[in-house]
């Protein structure tokens, strides 16, 4: 992908990731706050919780959102630095393979090599972190479109773990860890420690996004690289930074992903990619770069969470979430473009209905 090559307006401040306008403050602050495709997003999710839970049989229970926790939490986890390429017009493709390595590399290295599970999963991590520095090497430094770089990463690190197990599994892993993966905050509370660390990741990611002059350079090489450049942003290592964090968070997940369910294969979390990428979209971040904001991109992952756990519960539907996974994809790549010209539309009609008006004011004075 490369990044759009428009100029904010001038006399535009940028603050939350988008090109903002004097008129854009005219409206109030409740509307600059409530009328935003993050906020809809979030009363989406709101209203297709409380329809699950009222319509869907047995979905009010605890347990259903405990498992749901423990589903959302890896595509939370790597949602985290995707934003952030993705606001900077970028992508990574190769998320889920990072994840689906990093679990082999656990599984050879504790069961095999018998390295202590948490030397493991800090090899497994670096390993991660040194496929997204690949991967920002060549994106950021070579230039080469990081489309085209992570869909040949997403097959040579997923090629990598298959070939490294083939279909044999790794499962004799120490109970205490596995069931550390699925430990409550609180017994008899359905929250997972995992959230613990989401919860951490996430106020480090938005403190980094909206609130640090690196957060401040991200928004500007989505919006246009060259003039983020000539402003003194280091474009290409800001890249290879957010490759970097995303593998190595995808490592983490990965880790996670292999206690969870206590098995390690090469083909763990396929597919995943989608899941993740759907998620920051629906979450109100712009395929094309410069616009985005973290609270949205949570509320997209529990969104596509709560609609996969209502799923799951109607035997017909099951083999059916891919689909509805693919729809909101689309979806939240029409839907900016749609609106923005229907908005277009709206604006010019108001002009034209303000301009005859006050011709017809002129024409009827004495």
């Amino acid at each position: 992908m490369s990044t759009r090559s428009t100029t904010p307006a001038a006399g535009a401040a940028l603050t939350s990731g988008e090109a903002r306008t004097y008129a854009a403050y005219s409206r109030p602050l409740w509307q600059r706050v409530l009328l935003t495709r993050e906020s809809a997003i979030i009363a989406a999710l709101v209203a297709v919780y409380a329809f699950s839970y009222v319509r869907v049989e047995n979905f009010d229970g605890p347990l259903t959102l405990y498992y749901l926790f423990l589903d959302v939490a890896p595509i939370l986890l790597i949602a985290l630095p995707m934003t952030l390429i993705i606001v900077t017009g970028e992508i990574d493709l190769s998320v889920a393979s990072v994840v689906g390595l990093s679990s082999v590399l656990v599984g050879i290295l504790h069961v095999d090599a018998g390295l202590s599970l948490p030397m493991a999963a800090l090899v497994a991590i670096a390993v991660g972190a040194l496929a997204g520095g690949v991967n920002g090497f060549l994106v950021a430094y070579v230039g080469l479109p990081s489309l085209a770089v992570t869909i040949g990463t997403l097959a040579l690190y997923r090629g990598i773990a298959v070939g490294l197990l083939g279909t044999e599994a790794k499962t004799d892993f120490p109970e205490k860890w596995t069931d550390l993966a699925k430990q409550r905050i609180v017994e008899g509370q359905p929250y997972p420690w995992i959230l613990l660390v989401v919860a951490v990741l996430a106020i480090a990611f938005a403190v980094l996004l909206h609130f640090s002059t690196f957060g401040r350079g991200v928004f500007e090489i989505g919006l246009n690289d060259e003039a983020a450049r000539f402003s003194g942003v280091d474009v290409a290592r800001t890249k290879l930074v957010l490759f970097v964090l995303a593998g190595a968070i995808s490592a983490f997940a990965g880790v996670y992903y292999t206690l969870r369910y206590g098995s390690a294969r090469g083909d763990n979390a396929t597919g995943m990619e989608l899941q993740v990428i759907a998620a920051v979209l629906l979450g109100g971040v712009s395929i094309f770069g410069g616009r985005g904001a973290l609270h949205g991109v949570l509320a997209g992952v529990l969104l596509i969470g709560v609609i996969n756990s209502a799923m799951r519960f109607n035997t017909d539907l099951v083999d059916k979430i891919q689909i509805v996974v693919g729809v909101l994809l689309v979806l939240s790549v029409v839907s900016p473009s749609f609106l923005s010209r229907a908005s277009g539309l709206l604006r010019a009609r108001a002009g034209l209905r303000s301009r005859s008006t006050a011709a017809t004011g002129k024409r009827s004075l004495p």
